[in-house]
């Protein structure tokens, strides 16, 4: 099975293609496209919807992989991302391709078992899980990889592609209860107002 993950962004966007055969993954390919800020933002998503379309086409994903937008204190990065997102999914969907989903701290924890894990440590980490000689650089393409592992161990475990009831922007329908995205929620507006706390 083929996973191609990605790390949305309109500045630069990471890819990762893993293949997982058995319990065995390896990386197949991975790198990161950068836009010019001399383009247009239209001019950049068509750059962003070739190299997603042309990587679906060459390696014939079984699964697209894309990080979740969490959230984020700047609306303009936020807007940005979520633009690209759009196009990866519509990428994804031109090619019949199901998506799934996981956000940046569902990523940490699954591959360095911990939530807030730094770049270093999630590049070392995708570097041992993929049996790489070096680290996965630059660090968008080490998410990308980071990510395609992410749903690459999720497959076969119960569907957990369903979005939280929190996040009306998902991919997948609403399921009821509490998700990891819900969790991850709770956890992170928890740490803000701790946070807050200790400044006042």
């Amino acid at each position: 099975m083929i996973i191609l993950g990605i790390d949305p962004g309109t500045a630069a966007i990471g890819y990762g293609i893993v293949e997982r055969s058995g319990s065995r993954l390896r990386a197949v390919d991975y790198g990161c496209l950068t836009t010019s800020a001399d383009r247009s933002m239209p001019e950049r998503l068509l750059e962003i919807h070739q190299l997603v379309d042309e990587l679906i086409a060459l390696h014939q994903p079984s699964i697209v992989a894309v990080e979740r937008l969490f959230f984020s204190k700047n609306a303009q990065t936020a807007i940005a991302v979520g633009q690209a997102r759009g196009v990866v999914l519509l990428a994804a969907a031109q090619h019949a391709k199901p998506v799934r989903e996981a956000t940046p701290n569902e990523v940490k924890s699954a591959i360095a078992g911990y939530g807030a894990a730094d770049k270093e440590q999630v590049q070392r980490m995708v570097q041992l899980v993929l049996g790489m000689s070096e680290l996965p650089r630059p660090d968008d393409a080490a998410d990308a990889l980071a990510i395609a592992v992410t749903i690459a161990n999720r497959v076969g475990q119960a569907d957990r592609a369903n979005a939280a009831v929190f996040d009306r922007a998902a991919v997948a329908p609403i399921e009821r209860g509490e998700s990891g995205y819900d969790r991850a929620v709770r956890e992170a507006l928890a740490r803000e107002k701790a946070a807050e706390r200790s400044v006042s």
